[in-house]
């Protein structure tokens, strides 16, 4: 169950955005830029709201794979394995992550919801391979000490 909060926000999302069908899409994406992803309870909301079916809002959240239903931690860290990345290594860095982070393919988040690692097929930064991103901010020709090192970095912030 969600606090008020997160309802109290999602309110203000669709009054930004309006309450037509066609804004769907800009209201997920604005709830997910809020939290990381998309409570499931909150597209129930947004569907009411737009008086449309739960059915057809999950139809189109679950469309797109940019869209997630599952909490995210704080730093969301995805290793490109695109053609270029993955010939320049991107997998040994993958590992060391999952290893370091005590991940696997089934879990993606950290229990201290501090670090979500994903894999994605291309970050469009090919010619810096091999890439990784952190909440977006890319990191070029990236090994696993220096991926290693920044999350011993952003675990002291953290502190």
């Amino acid at each position: 169950m969600l606090d008020q909060s997160y309802y109290d926000k999602t309110d203000a999302i669709i009054q930004l955005r309006g309450k037509e069908e066609r804004f769907l899409i800009p209201i997920i994406q604005d709830i997910q830029e809020a939290y990381t992803y998309v409570p499931p309870e909150l597209l129930d909301y947004v569907a009411d709201k737009l008086n449309i079916s739960e059915a057809k809002a999950y139809s189109v959240a679950s469309f797109y794979e940019n869209f997630s239903f599952e909490a995210k931690g704080k730093y969301v860290i995805r290793v490109c394995d695109g053609t270029a990345c993955h010939v320049r290594k991107s997998m040994p860095i993958l590992e060391a992550l999952t290893e370091n982070l005590g991940l696997s393919k089934r879990k993606h988040t950290t229990d201290d919801q501090l670090f979500t690692l994903e894999t994605v097929s291309c970050l469009g930064a090919c010619g810096l391979a091999p890439a990784v991103t952190v909440n977006g901010k890319v990191y070029p020709k990236m090994t696993p000490e220096k991926m290693l090192s920044l999350v011993e970095q952003l675990r002291k912030e953290n502190e």
